[in-house]
């Protein structure tokens, strides 16, 4: 019995000794399969790796020090407000303008939407967007409708604006702007007309026509405004301004021309303000010529130029 126990003793032994050598076997494996695998990279590999490893390491350190910071931020606001007694804060907020409301409507006929290319109408929901933030800080916003929305209009807002459904301050119709608005009180604002708009009617509904084409529909906006029977015009753009380019402006631009009319009173200023500069707009005097061909003349016939002398020696 004596021998069993002294053999069973010495198996137990051999096999934790056979464990211990198999374990040492694999750190000694696994150390050699590691020191192999940095031999095989580089040492600017070998950077990058511990690096990002101390990246790792560091990340909920980096965290409670992002929250220490805005706590102190957090902190030194307070601080700061309650020894200015709120002052600080009422002089960062933009001073409010006296904003009169117009009874004027403007509205964007988007029954084109068949006629137009996918990089259009995301063109015109641009345009579009402008109308509305424009509208929203005039100081006489005037009644904003867009009319016969739907198709690939409606599907560029659902997609890329979803807030539009939250806009404030604006009508929005999938039917066409003639079953909105009484057929009297239109007006489709297009440059083919023949009649000159010289004044805004407060009671008149003023349409604009939601097409980006490149010019590939001139003159579309002016049939349908004769085939509907309403009254149609054109911005007085000819008596004031000269441009080296085509009259036909974007739907945001003849909106915020008629915005900064109602608010400055000429139309000159509001072409000059809204126009872009790549149109080459110039100014027209009265006589129909520009500014700069009024001053061409006035030294052609000043009596000081050498030309003039060299004739008046001569004579």
């Amino acid at each position: 019995m004596a021998d069993d126990s002294v053999k069973s003793e010495a198996s137990a032994h051999q096999e934790n000794n056979n464990g211990d050598n198999k374990s040492s076997q694999k750190v000694v494996s696994s150390n050699a399969e590691e020191a192999a695998e940095n031999q095989t990279l580089s040492k600017r590999q070998r950077k990058k790796l511990q690096k990002q490893q101390k990246w790792e390491d560091d990340r909920d350190l980096r965290k409670q020090r992002r929250k220490e910071r805005k706590q102190q931020r957090q902190l030194q606001r307070h601080n700061h407000q309650e020894e200015d007694g709120g002052e600080a804060q009422k002089c960062r907020k933009r001073p409010r303008r006296e904003v009169t409301p117009s009874s004027l409507k403007l509205v964007v006929d988007c029954s084109f939407d068949n006629l137009m290319l996918v990089k259009d109408v995301g063109k015109l929901h641009k345009q579009i967007q402008r109308c509305y933030s424009e509208n929203r800080r005039a100081l006489h916003p005037v009644q904003f409708y867009l009319t016969s929305l739907g198709g690939q209009l409606k599907q560029s807002m659902d997609e890329k604006d979803k807030g539009w459904v939250n806009w404030k301050d604006i009508t929005i119709k999938s039917e066409h702007y003639g079953e909105v608005v009484a057929k009297e009180e239109l007006v489709y604002l297009t440059s083919d007309s023949p009649n000159v708009l010289e004044e805004l009617d407060h009671k008149k509904a003023y349409v604009i026509g939601g097409l980006v084409d490149h010019n590939h529909h001139k003159g579309i906006t002016f049939e349908r405004a004769k085939e509907l029977g309403i009254a149609h015009a054109q911005l007085p753009l000819s008596s004031f301004v000269r441009m080296n380019s085509r009259k036909v402006l974007a739907v945001n631009h003849v909106f915020e021309i008629i915005l900064a009319y109602m608010e400055q009173g000429s139309w000159q200023k509001a072409f000059f303000t809204i126009l872009p500069q790549r149109k080459g707009a110039v100014a027209v005097v009265e006589d129909g010529t520009t500014i700069q061909e009024k001053e061409e003349e006035d030294s052609d016939s000043d009596p000081d130029t050498p030309d003039q002398t060299e004739k008046q020696a001569q004579t």
